[in-house]
Order: C-alpha cells, then sequence, then structure tokens
C-alpha cells in the first residue's frame, strides 16, 4: 500500500497530520462555533414563537376587544331607544296634559262668555224694557190724550208683563 501511496504521490506521515489536524479543527469549530451557532438558532427560533404566539394572543384579545365594542354600541343604541321612548311617551303625557289644559280653559272662556252674555241679555232686556215703558207711556197718552204725567205707572207695568207673557 506504501508503493500505492507514493505512487500517488502521497505522503503517509502528511495524511496522517493533515488528518489530525481536521479532527483538531473540527472540535475546536464544534466547541466554539457549530455549539453558539446551533444556540443562536435555537434562540432565534424561540424568540420567534414567542412572537407569533403573542401575535395570536393579540389577535384574539383583538377580536375580545371588537366583540366588546359591538355589544358596548348595541347597549349604547339601545339605552338611546329607550331614552327615545321614554321621551316620546313624557312629549305624549305632556301633549294630554296641555290638551286638557287647554280644555278646561276653554270651557271656562266659554262659561265666562255665557255670564257676559246673559248679562247684557239681562242689560238689553232692562233697556227694552224702560224703551218699551217709554213707548207704552207715549201709547198711552196719546190713546187717552192725557199729559204724560198723569199716567198710572201701575198701568204701565202691567202693560210691560202682559207684552213679556205674549213675547
Amino acid at each position: 500500500m506504501e508503493q500505492l501511496l507514493s505512487q500517488l504521490g502521497i505522503d503517509w506521515r502528511l495524511l496522517i497530520a493533515q488528518a489530525v489536524n481536521f479532527f483538531l479543527l473540527l472540535i475546536v469549530l464544534r466547541l466554539y462555533v457549530y455549539k453558539p451557532l446551533l444556540q443562536l438558532l435555537h434562540d432565534r427560533r424561540n424568540k420567534i414563537e414567542q412572537g407569533v404566539a403573542k401575535a395570536e394572543e393579540a389577535d384574539i384579545r383583538l377580536r375580545e376587544a371588537e366583540e366588546m365594542k359591538k355589544n358596548k354600541i348595541k347597549e349604547g343604541e339601545a339605552q338611546a331607544m329607550g331614552i327615545l321612548r321614554q321621551t316620546e311617551t313624557d312629549a305624549k303625557e305632556l301633549d294630554a296634559r296641555l290638551m286638557a289644559a287647554t280644555k278646561k280653559k276653554e270651557a271656562e272662556a266659554i262659561a265666562n262668555l255665557q255670564v257676559q252674555l246673559h248679562a247684557r241679555e239681562d242689560e238689553s232686556r232692562r233697556a227694552s224694557e224702560k224703551e218699551a215703558a217709554s213707548l207704552v207711556r207715549r201709547a198711552i197718552a196719546k190713546t187717552v190724550e192725557l199729559a204724560p204725567d198723569k199716567i198710572d205707572d201701575a198701568l204701565i207695568a202691567r202693560a210691560i208683563e202682559q207684552a213679556k207673557s205674549t213675547a
């Protein structure tokens, strides 16, 4: 085998020295480069996994926050609708009270007008009675041809009573 190696131009001492150097380099690289490089890759993988897990957790929290937001919006809308309904009910009640107050004032105004109308009717009746008395006095004076001062007031009153009863 030594001939074969020498024909190929390989020195076995040099080959062994190179093999020893290779194994020593392999051991040194494994201890000082390969292990720290593997540790660095392992740490980086862990950080990436943690980042992905945190991102997933953030997505879950974001969904929960969105659901809470939707629920709060629904609650707000429900409260707004309740307030609107309550306001509508209050407005109807106020309208009913105002209508009742208006009707009451209207009835009072009608009653006052009726009282005023009756007072005016009474006043008109008294004025017409006075005028009728005067007319009766003149008529009696002309028919009797007596002086108007001598006509009896009782006769005038009786004539007025008869005029009222026929009217």
